[in-house]
Formats: C-alpha cells, structure tokens, sequence
C-alpha cells in the first residue's frame, strides 16, 4: 500500500542526507569531562545540512555523554557526585579478574561501568539554521569515566 502510495502521489519524496564521522578524544586519567560542543558545531558547519537533527553517540562502555552547563565547579561536582555512587575502593564482582577470561592489561573498572550506567551513551539535538539548539547554558560534555584511554564518539547528521 505504501508503494503504490508513494508512486501515485502528487507529492515528491525527498531523500534527506546523513552524514556522520568520528570525533577521537585523547583522555586524562580517571574521571574528566570534555566539552565537545565546538567540534559538533564544526562538524555541522562544513555540511550543507541547516535543519535537521544531530545523534552524538559514545561508543565505549565506560565512557558518557551528557547535556550540561560547562562550568569549572560544576564539573568538579559532578565528579565527585559520580564517585559517591560508584566508589572506586568498593568490592564488584567484575573486578576479580582471575575469575574471566581477560587481556593481559585489562583495568579494574567495575566503577567506571557503573558511573557510565547513571548517565546516557547518546544525545539527540536539533539543528536549527545550521547550529545545535541547546538552550543559553547548554553544552554537550563526554564523560571519561577510565581513562587515560583514546576514545570515539560517533555523530551522524541528517537533514536538509
């Protein structure tokens, strides 16, 4: 039905583009908080996409994004909250490495994964005349929750 829709309509069906690259990240040891606002914002710019949306996705297991104000204090709050939740020094079961099948150099970081668990993997924004719509305080921050690491974050524009 959808077909014979789309073939006998007066309207032209328009194909939106979606591009997508990957942004690579250099970490600091433990926990640190990136703002990548900018390189999204760069991204967008060198693409002829003006509306549409943008999906910012943290494609590692013990790393985060969130959409927050960029603030020195309140990143070093967040830090601390984070580390309240999940303490470092705690016993988890992931942790008793001798009981997996591990890499030689596989860290000890049942904390990281459960801090990644309070926030999110991905973000969707609106892009409005070829900029991210984030409110006058808004800033999209990855999260390092193991670091020091290299990291990847995926984001795909679509739109017109």
């Amino acid at each position: 039905m959808l077909a014979y829709l789309i073939r006998n309509s007066k309207y032209k069906i328009q194909q939106m583009p979606i591009i997508h690259k990957l942004i690579e990240i250099e970490t600091e040891p433990k926990i640190h908080i990136h703002h990548i606002t900018p390189q999204i914002q760069d991204f967008i710019a060198s693409t002829s996409i003006k509306n549409g949306q943008v999906l910012i996705f943290s494609q590692h297991t013990t790393t985060a994004l969130s959409i927050n104000e960029n603030e020195v204090r309140l990143l070093e709050d967040i830090k601390v909250f984070l580390q309240k939740i999940a303490p470092e020094s705690d016993s988890y079961l992931h942790n008793d490495l001798h009981l997996r099948d591990v890499p030689e150099d596989e860290p000890i970081n049942a904390h990281s994964h459960l801090m990644a668990m309070m926030l999110t993997t991905s973000e969707i924004i609106p892009i409005v005349d070829g900029k991210l719509a984030l409110g006058t305080w808004q800033s999209v921050l990855f999260f390092e929750l193991d670091g020091p690491r290299k990291r990847t974050v995926f984001v795909q524009i679509s739109g017109e």
